[in-house]
């Protein structure tokens, strides 16, 4: 079984050498990269299975690395920052993050949200190796086989985490999802907390709801969580 891939992004050395050899101990291969720009000829490149990134690069800022890579690919991403301030988690997932840790951290809770990342990136593979369907609900198609979700004839590119959430809403159409049940099929814990998955909704709504579209896909339940409506169905409420 060939080991997972991860690329390490970080310019302090010590850090960089902690997780490097805490990588190495758990049989995890790895390359590294101490600026922003090499962060991303090393992703295009190399092609790894996950990122774990510093915010603080001496070139670029790690926000708008975490822009640029979510252009072209679904890469897991895992913030591993100084920056613990709320504005700058919600900019880091705002932009397309899968995680974030705030230093210091320990190598248990790094290596936890690693096994987390892989183990969804399997998860996903096998189930779209499984279901072959398509989900149709008015404008709104979702190609389970081939990842891809559209709106009407144009293709809406989505983070990993926008998809599973969309996917997540589409299997339980019609249904009210509350805040919690979402939290733990998507994170497997309640990691996360719900300010958090406000975000990820919003980045998701914004995408699928856009003009042209004049009606709500996803109905806010508030205080409760999300439901998806089904094609013909009008709500009031607002969002």
């Amino acid at each position: 079984m060939n080991k997972p891939l991860i690329l390490v992004v970080e310019d302090d050395k010590p850090i960089r050498k902690l997780i490097t050899t805490t990588l190495e101990t758990q049989g995890y291969k790895y390359h590294t990269a101490e600026t922003g720009e090499a962060s991303i000829l090393e992703a295009v490149s190399s092609q790894p299975d996950l990122m774990i990134l510093d915010l603080g690069l001496p070139d670029m800022d790690g926000v708008e690395i975490i822009r640029k890579v979510r252009a072209w690919s679904n890469l897991p991403i895992i913030v591993v920052s100084a920056r613990s301030e709320d504005r700058d988690k919600i900019d880091a997932l705002d932009a397309g993050a899968d995680d974030y840790l705030t230093k210091p951290f320990s190598v248990e809770e790094l290596l936890a949200r690693l096994r987390v990342s892989l183990r969804r990136i399997r998860y996903d593979s096998e189930k779209l190796q499984k279901d072959s369907s398509v989900f149709i609900n008015g404008n709104l198609r979702i190609d389970y086989a081939a990842g891809c979700v559209y709106m009407g004839e144009e293709e809406i590119h989505l983070t990993p985490i926008e998809y599973k959430l969309l996917c997540l809403l589409a299997k339980n159409a019609g249904k009210v999802l509350t805040h919690n049940y979402i939290l733990r099929e998507i994170w497997g814990s309640l990691t996360y907390d719900v300010p958090a998955l406000r975000v990820f909704m919003a980045t998701l709504r914004k995408k699928i709801e856009k003009p042209p579209v004049q009606s709500k896909i996803i109905q806010t339940h508030i205080g409760v969580g999300y439901r998806m409506l089904q094609s013909g169905e009008e709500s009031k409420l607002t969002q």
